[in-house]
């Protein structure tokens, strides 16, 4: 586990590999004196902390974070980590799969409403698009 100085600058690596630096650089700029330990302590403890640990691949957690976001029924979230599967490396029928695990586990409700904001974001028909050539 890295130093507690380390953290934050690894957490920020991994956070802008994972969101990407357009994401970072807006959160950034949005920070005020407010919320900029709060920043810290996400930075810090969730990317630096968890999403850099080396026991998973950034696609697992991905797959993991949709679950669980969807399952609390955290949509704006959900749909930045939908959106951050291009750099994670999580499938469209990886997302469908962790949801489907979602019905079972969290229930259908929040299921469906997963399913319905992966759709929005990644578009009507996911898997069909992956097809094309």
């Amino acid at each position: 586990m890295a130093d507690p100085s380390d953290r934050f600058a690894i957490g920020t690596a991994t956070r802008r590999a994972v969101l990407g630096d357009a994401h970072v650089d807006r959160a950034a700029g949005r920070t005020t004196d407010f919320d900029a330990p709060f920043q810290a302590f996400i930075t810090e403890g969730a990317w630096g902390s968890v999403w850099s640990r080396p026991g998973l691949t950034k696609r697992e957690r991905s797959m993991i974070t949709i679950a669980l976001l969807a399952a609390l029924g955290h949509d704006e979230e959900l749909a930045m980590h939908l959106r951050a599967t291009v750099n994670t490396g999580a499938s469209p029928a990886d997302i469908q799969e962790a949801l489907l695990h979602v019905a079972v586990y969290a229930g259908v409700p929040a299921a469906n409403r997963a399913f319905k904001i992966a759709k929005d974001v990644l578009g009507d028909e996911p898997s069909a698009k992956e097809a094309k050539p």
